[in-house]
């Protein structure tokens, strides 16, 4: 696909109340003023639409790929009471069951035959079936956010969730999650067996951070959990058996307001966005990591500096632009985006891509990124290709094996010549030299857009 001339423009702008994946990211929910839609992830395809009258919503939460969606009131006009869950069948399209609270309803996770719901300052867990039972209940501490996530792999356990204190999260373990109903045919294959439960008693309580949390982000195994604070410079990852830190990234130095996290399907890659409109992709492999460092990271263990020489930057980034510019996707442009003014909310997820080369033997499909703006904006978007090791700078670095770290040749300099007659390098062309070279690295780590498309239009996107 040729997108040198492609460009993202200001037209009809969509207001997206509210927009969710659903644990696979098979599918996507959009609520708007009008009322809710159910979305194909990749390729992006309406699958179907709710029009409700009467009020708005704040949530449509999909449990997985099935016809139950969990309803939340909100917005300008709220359809329900804040303090009410709605179990909505859109098979029959209609209303099945509605949970009541004595308080506004914060946040929700679910998992197949499980809902948990946070408010204030606690989380009641429910199971699903052909009734609906009160499993459990569990104080947390002040819970504004509503913060909760739960694993929702086949045979996980985990529910995380705010601690009592400020930056603790609890970890409680559920009954196991059940194998997805079968659709077609039996499989040929062996049934998948439970994994052998830990040799260590889990632990129940993380001190993750000194600040309140912002966000909590578990993959679908419940292995490993992320945590981000007010300060928005760090995501945190724990082990969720042992409570042990695992890797701790750095978003940047000033404060931000991080959204959400996201772990890449097999656990490899994870990928930050927040209030500054950027997307942030880190990997989690120890050997051959990517990530980039500082120059004196190697110091560290010899000399006392500072915790922030040892901090892992971002090897891939993305800025969201903004609707109201018209900006043009070709790369010599790439300097004129950087200077739009406030970037857009969105949610992002994980996919498999298309494969870079379908026709060569042996290629498989990439994990990209797909990001929902709440403007009706869909961007998916494909990560560099990193080769070696990290290229250690302070500050800005960049992944080596994309852009020659070595410095441009003396034939290759503009020289001037001094009194005496010897030639020296013009300290403005050095410069230039440098800067020319910091914009190729820079270059180098972005995400590519392979395609943009607009949602949240009931009568199509285009």
């Amino acid at each position: 696909m040729n997108l040198g001339r492609h460009s993202i423009s200001s037209t009809n702008p969509v207001n997206v109340l509210d927009a969710r994946f659903d644990p696979e990211c098979n599918i996507f929910t959009a609520t708007t003023q009008a009322g809710f839609a159910v979305y194909r992830t990749h390729p992006l395809q309406l699958i179907r639409k709710r029009e409700l009258t009467g009020g708005t919503l704040s949530t449509a939460l999909p449990l997985h790929s099935s016809n139950i969606l969990f309803l939340l009131g909100g917005g300008p006009s709220p359809l329900y009471p804040p303090n009410k869950v709605i179990l909505w069948n859109d098979a029959l399209g209609k209303e099945i069951a509605e949970l009541e609270f004595r308080e506004r309803v914060r946040g929700l996770a679910c998992r197949r035959g499980w809902l948990a719901v946070s408010l204030r300052r606690r989380v009641v867990a429910f199971q699903i079936g052909d009734t609906i039972l009160r499993y459990g209940e569990w104080d947390t501490g002040d819970n504004p956010r509503g913060l909760l996530a739960l694993a929702t792999a086949p045979y996980s356990t985990l529910l995380a969730i705010a601690g009592r204190q400020i930056g603790h999260v609890q970890l409680i373990h559920l009954p196991p999650c059940p194998l997805p109903a079968m659709t077609g045919p039996p499989s040929s294959s062996p049934p998948r067996k439970p994994p052998p439960p830990p040799s260590k008693h889990p632990v129940s309580i993380i001190a993750a951070h000194a600040t309140a949390l912002t966000t909590l982000s578990i993959p679908a195994s419940g292995r490993l959990l992320a945590t981000t604070s007010t300060r928005g410079t760090l995501v945190r990852i724990w082990d969720s058996v042992t409570g042990k830190l695992v890797r701790e990234f750095r978003r940047g130095t000033d404060k931000a307001d991080i959204y959400g996290v996201a772990f890449r399907p097999d656990e490899q890659e994870l990928c930050v966005w927040s209030d500054k409109g950027t997307v942030h992709v880190f990997t989690l492999l120890v050997s051959g990591s990517t990530n980039r460092q500082s120059t004196f990271s190697p110091l560290t263990p010899f000399l006392p500096l500072p915790k922030y020489f040892e901090s892992e930057w971002s090897y891939a980034q993305y800025r969201i632009p903004v609707q109201s510019a018209h900006i043009s996707l070709s790369s010599t442009s790439r300097s004129s985006a950087a200077d739009l003014p406030d970037e857009e909310r969105c949610v992002v997820g994980w996919i498999q891509g298309p494969a870079e080369d379908p026709s060569l033997p042996g290629s498989t499909p990439d994990h990209q990124l797909i990001a929902l703006t709440f403007t009706g904006g869909w961007y998916r978007l494909s990560l560099p290709k990193l080769t070696g090791h990290t290229k250690r700078a302070s500050g800005s670095v960049s992944p080596s094996g994309l852009v020659s770290s070595s410095p441009p040749k003396s034939s290759q300099l503009s020289r001037a010549h001094s009194v005496s007659g010897s030639s020296v390098t013009s300290r403005a062309d050095k410069g230039k030299g440098k800067e020319k070279e910091k914009e190729r690295e820079k270059d180098s780590r972005n995400c590519t857009l392979q395609e943009y498309r607009r949602y949240g239009r009931w009568d199509g996107w285009g």
